[in-house]
């Protein structure tokens, strides 16, 4: 027999809230708000570190492989004139945290060094708190292979585990404000490496928003002028998405936001409201269609993300957690055998 507890925590690979069941054979369950069940655990924190270990399920192979090899193109496109220096001696390399933030991108790692025929061996999962100095991970083979793959491998896993940090300070920041909505990215991401970017947002607790254009049908504001108003716009919206899209649409009056609502919209985005103005018009729009999910965006930082918290918004989305989160510190020094020299801390 199970009883069930009201805990919720956050499942940030599903992008849902989940609330943590208590059976009577000591086990916990994350059951998300669609139904489903997440495998289980013993704590509510603990019962979200399978849900993190299996996140790299997300990313395809065949696109890791080939995201590797773009990113080493591009750094090496033809001669490697250092690796006459190193020559080829099996060797092995130390990849040090020197600064503190969230663990994350050990796939796209990974990734690059199996192109080269390396081997990884990681210390800490992903998703891990780093305290600065901490050894993370030790690479081997060759070492103008190592030296290689050094700097595309550091790059990947310093802007990943960026992107994470940010994306757990702002749900530590929102959550502790006792709201229990979903703080998402947008696609204001660095072309050619969104994939990396949306994946530290999921380590970092947060949720990905729309991959792309074809995850949902966004209605904003350039496409209501282009099809001659609100309704005629979400009814255009509505025949693309058929039953399978949801529907958001990008609103900056109350006004418009009903307007939408009226002609079936999904989703109303509050786009560049004060707080002051932003709780009003969705508590309003929330009164008459209480089905309609409610974004606030724009505008929102670290500092003043308690103020766009409120029982009405269920998705505040940040730009900022890809376009200004600031990279972490690693780096990968090449050590003899029982010999692994500590480099320094840097805090931010």
């Amino acid at each position: 027999m199970e009883t069930w507890a009201p805990v919720k925590a956050e499942c940030p690979a599903l992008g849902h809230h989940v609330r943590v069941a208590k059976s009577t054979r000591v086990q916990l369950f994350l059951q998300t708000t669609d139904g489903g069940v997440a495998p289980p655990h013993s704590s509510p924190k603990d019962a979200l570190a399978p849900v993190l270990r299996r996140l790299p399920l997300l990313l395809p192979p065949t696109t890791l492989a080939a995201l590797a090899d773009s990113w080493l193109r591009e750094d090496c496109p033809g001669l490697n004139f250092s690796a006459v220096v190193t020559g080829a001696a099996p060797s092995q390399a130390a990849l040090w945290a020197k600064s503190p933030g969230v663990l994350a991108g050990r796939p796209f790692f990974d990734a690059i060094f199996t192109q080269l025929n390396c081997q990884v061996s990681w210390f800490l999962p992903e998703g891990s708190k780093l305290v600065p100095v901490v050894k993370v991970a030790e690479v081997r083979g060759p070492a103008h292979l190592l030296l290689l793959g050094e700097r595309v491998a550091l790059n990947t896993l310093a802007r990943c585990s960026g992107v994470a940090s940010a994306a757990a300070a702002a749900v530590e920041v929102a959550r502790g404000t006792g709201w229990a909505g979903h703080i998402a990215g947008t696609r204001k991401t660095t072309p050619g490496f969104r994939l990396v970017e949306k994946y530290g947002l999921l380590v970092g607790g947060a949720a990905s928003h729309r991959y792309d254009l074809g995850g949902l049908v966004m209605v904003k504001d350039n496409h209501v002028v282009a099809a001659g108003g609100v309704g005629k716009a979400v009814q255009g919206a509505r025949r693309a998405a058929d039953f399978s899209l949801k529907v958001e649409v990008e609103c900056s009056s109350l006004l418009e936001a009903v307007q939408a609502a009226e002609a079936g919209a999904d989703m109303v985005l509050l786009d560049n409201f004060k707080p002051e103005e932003l709780h009003p018009t969705a508590a309003s729009l929330k009164a008459q269609f209480p089905r309609v999910a409610v974004e606030a965006s724009g505008g929102v930082t670290l500092s003043n993300l308690p103020q766009f918290c409120g029982p009405h918004i269920d998705v505040i989305s940040l730009g900022m957690l890809t376009q200004a989160a600031p990279a972490l510190d690693f780096s990968l020094k090449l050590f003899a055998e029982g010999a692994t020299p500590v480099p320094r801390a840097r805090w931010p």
